[in-house]
């Protein structure tokens, strides 16, 4: 004793389907064929979703490794700004002391207060740095 689907299966096995006008017109052959098409259908919109998320997985990927790339740069872009602002004011400031090193009046003043150097008729006193310091407390205190 066969069960009832081992029956159909040998019995398509064992039949072979006529080409006739008939046969084209079986409204049970048209069934199957839709069923196929149905089945054919599904599996292109499986393998259509299965590319799309690969490509959209793929194009995330690349954006988010382009926001870490951007976020990298914009802090080597700060850090670079503000060695450039410490530069510049750097390089100011040499300008405006090569300006005064140009100047005369300004390199004997220096010179006078560096290596206690005088002009004639003019006297240096040297007072001690500790003389110093406590005639500044002293002025601290009274204000």
């Amino acid at each position: 004793m066969l069960g009832r689907k081992t029956r159909e299966q040998l019995h398509k096995q064992n039949v072979q389907s006529l080409n006739n006008d008939y046969v084209r017109s079986n409204p049970q052959a048209k069934v199957q064929a839709k069923g196929k098409q149905a089945v054919l259908r599904r599996r292109r919109m499986t393998v259509f979703f299965i590319l799309a998320v690969a490509v959209i997985g793929f194009l995330v990927n690349v954006n988010v490794s382009q926001n870490e790339k951007l976020v990298v740069k914009s802090e080597q872009k700060a850090v670079v700004t503000e060695e450039l602002n410490e530069v510049t004011a750097q390089q100011e400031m040499l300008n405006l002391q090569i300006m005064k090193l140009e100047d005369d009046e300004y390199i004997a003043k220096l010179a006078r207060k560096e290596f206690f150097l005088s002009e004639e008729g003019e006297y240096i006193f040297t007072i001690p740095k500790a003389v110093e310091k406590n005639s500044e407390e002293k002025v601290d205190k009274q204000e």
